[in-house]
């Protein structure tokens, strides 16, 4: 978590920066790609959430 934290204190045109070199490192055809796949992971990560959820209210009824 601290690691991230330098990511509060970025001001718009820092922003900018990051995404150009974002879009330099990683080009134009990847990124979309980039983020279907991290797209993929959070839904993934919301369906396993919702399922120990589930379990733990099925264990709580029984």
């Amino acid at each position: 978590m601290r690691t991230l934290l330098f990511l509060q204190n970025l001001r718009g045109w820092e922003w900018i920066i990051l995404l150009v070199l974002v879009l330099l490192l990683f080009g134009g055809k990847k990124i979309p790609e980039l983020m279907k796949g991290i797209g993929k992971g959070i839904r993934g990560f919301k369906d396993g959430m919702k399922e120990i959820e589930e379990d733990i209210k099925d264990d709580a009824n029984k």
